[in-house]
């Protein structure tokens, strides 16, 4: 069956039929100001690191997925909803194309040809094939690490399931249907590289131009990079030639890094700066009302503590229960989400259904969280550090605080470790050393089974804490690719959700809005992969 534009993704039948305020920084405010002057360009703020231009480089951080969304194109993408929060939001109900004209699946679902869009065309001008798309996916599936997990979760495993047929024909061979193989395609990471440029900058050592991928753009996407100055700012300029979707209306756009909240709150409400991204829930709330702000609540994420099974007393089982019990939630919900957002603790001692995000059945309750340390091997206490990233200290110092605070009264000492933002994805998911730490996992695929995949399964990047269950990981490798509505699926989801929330290797907090203010600026959606898409970006009249 041909998919022309909008495709349902809902049903195994469906699928298978069709497959310091602003004191000291007005000269920098000024400056901004200035770069802003005219319709053509938009300024934007955040307090995030972009620590490569190459999302499939080790240790690229999230800040930098905004390069791989505004760079570059995917087969597919997801359409547009209204947002609950204001504005639009992408819907994951919905495949729509933006380098693929249009797609195929066989009877089985396990073959997928795509036709491209004959006049899509790379920055540097040379047509778009076919044989790009498959040296990206080979690439994607092969470098290793976070994008070659992700490529999995789709049934994207190895290279000889792509076959470039003509210029225009790009075939994928599955090895089992997968309700996640298109979805899976509309994702950040598989992008689609100028191929013939690549190879030219390819070494014996680095076959894959890693090195140059990490400092140039050599897409077709709506904009490319023409200056990057790390630490400081991106600097995006249309592409004209761009064929994934609208032409977006601003011609540039300036992505400036601003590490103090309270400057990017000034810079904002003064109109200095168009567009304030990720704001702290404290701001939004004061910022309602004097400029736009969109608050969208970020489906299939969860603001956890991480207890890493490396570390001796967090192999034992009461010491894990009696910190989830000591955790002030409340009170850090209040301080730290401003109550923004979905509580998720008090709930159910078991799952009755595969809702997802879901509370935990722990809350604060002092004295069982001293039952449990009396009962631990670790009764009198012992001294870790709580590791938290400078990029996210909005929500994480607060936090962190009352966490060293409540532990404490179980004989527990912590030290609050704050480490830099650009280095925060190495230590805390690619060496996974941070004994005791928080993080911040939202799922990019909004299914339950997707989010274990990532952060309960053996070895994955966003399972931080070392954790290993046999029965999840057989259980996640069960339902990732099975139809939700196969009676199978439901029980077996909810048999993992018990197992964890009685292992403990996260705790959930809450689950977190994503805040962004506007003025003199129109056009913004939420993405799930939490970047800002400046493609539909406007500059308006404050």
């Amino acid at each position: 069956m041909l998919f022309m534009g909008v495709l349902a993704m809902v049903t195994r039948r469906n699928f298978l039929k069709a497959g310091a305020v602003i004191a000291g920084t007005l000269p920098f405010a000024r400056s901004l100001s200035a770069l802003a002057a005219g319709s053509d360009t938009l300024v934007a703020v955040s307090a995030q690191t972009v620590n490569s231009l190459d999302l499939h480089r080790t240790g690229t951080n999230r800040a930098s997925y905004q390069i791989a969304v505004n760079c570059y194109d995917r087969l597919v993408s997801f359409g547009s909803k209204p947002a609950e929060g204001g504005g639009l939001s992408y819907d994951y109900s919905t495949i729509v194309p933006e380098l693929a004209e249009s797609w195929t699946f066989s009877e089985d679902g396990m073959k997928i040809t795509f036709k491209l869009k004959s006049d899509a065309v790379f920055t540097d001008g040379s047509k778009v094939t076919a044989t790009d798309v498959k040296w990206s996916f080979d690439r994607a599936v092969s470098v290793g690490g976070f994008p070659t997990v992700q490529m999995k979760a789709g049934g994207f495993v190895r290279p000889e399931q792509f076959e470039a047929v003509d210029d225009e024909t790009f075939v994928v061979i599955l090895d089992q249907a997968s309700k996640l193989a298109l979805p899976d395609l509309a994702v950040p990471v598989p992008f689609i590289i100028n191929s013939k440029v690549a190879k030219e900058h390819a070494t014996t050592d680095d076959p894959w131009a890693m090195e140059y991928l990490h400092t140039n753009t050599i897409g077709s996407g709506a904009y490319t990079v023409t200056r990057w100055d790390a630490g400081q700012q991106v600097v995006f300029e249309r592409n004209d030639k761009w064929v994934g979707g609208p032409v977006p209306p601003v011609r540039r756009v300036i992505m400036r890094e601003v590490p103090s909240a309270a400057t990017s709150r000034a810079l904002i409400e003064r109109g200095d700066v168009q567009v304030a991204f990720d704001i702290p829930d404290k701001d939004a709330a004061e910022l309602a009302g004097k400029v736009t702000v969109h608050s969208t609540p970020i489906e299939n994420c969860i603001h956890s503590l991480c207890l890493n099974t490396k570390f001796e007393p967090f192999q034992d089982p009461d010491v894990r229960k009696a910190i989830a019990y000591a955790v002030p939630y409340e009170a850090i919900f209040n301080a730290a989400a401003y109550g923004r957002g979905a509580p998720l603790w008090g709930g159910g001692a078991k799952a009755t259904d595969i809702a997802w995000p879901r509370k935990s059945p722990y809350d604060t309750n002092l004295d069982k969280a001293k039952e449990h340390m009396a009962k631990s091997g670790f009764a009198d206490g012992f001294e870790t550090k709580l590791s938290i990233s400078t990029d996210l200290s909005s929500w994480m110092e607060p936090t962190a605080l009352l966490i060293q605070e409540a532990v404490g009264k179980l004989g527990i000492k912590v030290e609050i470790e704050k480490i830099p933002g650009a280095n925060w994805r190495t230590a805390a998911l690619v060496e996974k050393r941070l004994d005791f730490h928080l993080e911040n996992f939202g799922g990019w695929l909004n299914t339950p089974d997707y989010y274990f995949f990532w952060a309960y399964q053996e070895g994955h990047l966003f399972n931080s804490s070392n954790y290993s269950n046999a029965e999840v990981e057989q259980l996640t490798n069960e339902t990732l690719h099975m139809a939700m509505d196969d009676p199978e699926y439901a029980p077996k989801i909810m048999r993992m959700i018990d197992i964890v929330f009685e292992d403990l290797p996260r705790i959930p907090l809450w689950q977190p809005a994503l805040n962004v203010a506007l003025n003199g600026a129109g056009g913004y959606e939420f993405w799930f992969h939490r970047q800002l898409d400046i493609r539909g970006l406007t500059t308006v009249e404050s």
